[in-house]
């Protein structure tokens, strides 16, 4: 399992990676893997503030339909359109192209409640 030296990660296996007052979101790829061939992304949140570990959408795979989770509070700026078309992008690159929200930051200082790589490979035994 990967996990990325640049990413926070939360205990429900969603990732940020902070671009200034902006973050991404994304799964990490224990997560997928976990999940299995995923076949749909939900996000009805765009312009939604919402707080930490509030639910800001659904991914279903083939077996199971899960919520995915705020790593910090913040608005919902964008989805990434391309996994409408192409779900499995979370398969094959979920710290790249498989992001899946992008997110204005209302409170940094969250920031430092998530798990750094070290205690995320910790939690998932890598």
């Amino acid at each position: 399992m990967k996990v990325p030296d640049n990413l926070m990660y939360t205990k429900d296996h969603e990732w940020l990676r902070t671009e200034g007052e902006e973050a991404y979101v994304g799964i990490s790829d224990f997560a997928q893997h976990e999940l299995g061939d995923i076949v749909f992304i939900e996000v009805e949140t765009i312009g939604e503030i919402l707080a930490k570990g509030e639910s800001f959408g659904t991914i279903e795979a083939v077996k199971t339909v899960s919520d995915m989770f705020m790593p910090v509070s913040g608005e919902v700026l964008m989805f990434n359109e391309e996994l409408n078309t192409k779900p499995e992008i979370l398969n094959q690159d979920p710290y790249g192209k498989g992001w899946v929200i992008k997110i204005k930051i209302q409170n940094k200082d969250e920031i430092g409640e998530l798990l750094n790589p070290v205690q995320y490979s910790e939690l998932i035994k890598v």
